[in-house]
């Protein structure tokens, strides 16, 4: 299972891209991309759609990645993250109902 930064570095490596041709596409840093790859820094949802598009990638699916991995972060060493997860999956199609 992969984070999105090692999707990214995989993905960039398939197509045989530098970190400096990605890296410019989104107006940051070589080294910047080089810690996103390695999961030291953190991409806004901004950078995830435009990473998908630059690399004609399923953009739902990247974004599912970059979603997990923020609520990993957040709640992965709580001891009752399923739980939540589970009661805030329920509150999710609540509010969904509501609309």
């Amino acid at each position: 299972m992969q984070n999105i930064g090692e999707l990214i570095r995989s993905l960039r490596e398939k197509e045989g891209y530098p970190l400096r041709k990605v890296a410019a596409f989104l107006d940051i840093d070589q080294a910047v991309l080089s810690k996103i790859e390695r999961g030291q820094r953190k991409l806004t949802k901004k950078h995830i759609i435009k990473l998908a598009d630059f690399f004609n990638y399923n953009e739902k699916e990247m974004l599912i990645t970059f979603l997990s991995d923020q609520i990993v972060y957040e709640i992965g060493n709580e001891d009752y993250a399923k739980e939540a997860l589970k009661l805030a999956e329920e509150k999710i199609e609540y509010f969904k109902s509501k609309v």
